[in-house]
């Protein structure tokens, strides 16, 4: 018997202005933390929140993931591919350390 396949997962394509984000990646840690994004996104294209915005256009939407400090921009062709359009590492907040 073959064996069972998982889901099969989105293609994704980068804009312009996300493949010029992307060349400007420099930490593994934040290469690291996108891959991981857009894993999540391949295997669930709906994962990310909709935003609001005119119907005449594709329906945005906004992946965030606040343990890898990761944020992609994003919108599902009819084909399923994945267009992103950008992303973002999330500032980080350092709390003040109590001695």
């Amino acid at each position: 018997m073959a064996p069972q396949h998982g889901p099969r997962r989105a293609r994704i394509a980068f804009s312009d202005s996300a493949a010029k984000q992307l060349e400007n990646l420099t930490s593994e840690a934040e290469i690291h933390a996108l891959d991981r994004a857009l894993v999540v996104v391949s295997v669930d294209p709906d994962v990310g929140e909709p935003i609001p915005g005119s119907a005449a256009g594709p329906q945005l939407r906004e992946y965030a993931d606040e343990v890898e400090r990761v944020r992609l921009l994003y919108w599902v062709t009819a084909l399923r591919k994945i267009i992103i359009l950008g992303s973002d590492a999330f500032t980080a907040v350092q709390s003040p350390v109590s001695a």
